[in-house]
């Protein structure tokens, strides 16, 4: 039994990059379908689908790499757990890496990125960073 879904589909996601995989699948949930979703806005990701392969769905992402064969996505981490959770306000939401990286938030209008949720001025949980 998984007790943090998000951070199991962060390690999948780190683990498919560091064994330089195309594509990799993950459990599907609203929540990680609107991670994915702003992971290919963003840039980070290629591109996402939606597989079901009887009872079971799984999300589908696939990776991108840069033409010197390295990952786009340097680091991906957890910021908010579940035995710790981390809650921003409006003008808290943090920067990540200056502005070069984007964390991802879920708020009281959906999931955005950090940017997003300062520019709409909500605040929510901190899911994840990514640069």
């Amino acid at each position: 039994m998984i007790n943090d879904p998000i951070s199991d589909m962060l390690t999948r996601v780190r683990n498919a990059l560091a064994a330089r995989h195309a594509k990799v699948d993950v459990p599907a949930s609203r929540l990680k379908n609107e991670i994915a979703r702003i992971l290919k806005e963003e840039g980070y990701i290629l591109n996402y689908k939606l597989v079901e392969d009887g009872a079971r769905k799984s999300i589908r992402l696939y990776l991108k790499y840069t033409p010197g064969n390295q990952p786009v996505i340097s680091r991906i981490e957890r910021v908010s757990r579940p035995g710790c959770r981390v809650y921003v306000g409006s003008k808290e939401v943090p920067r990540v890496l200056g502005g070069m990286g984007v964390n991802i938030l879920t708020t009281p209008r959906g999931v955005m990125t950090g940017a997003a949720a300062r520019k709409e001025g909500v605040g929510g949980e901190v899911l994840c960073q990514l640069w």
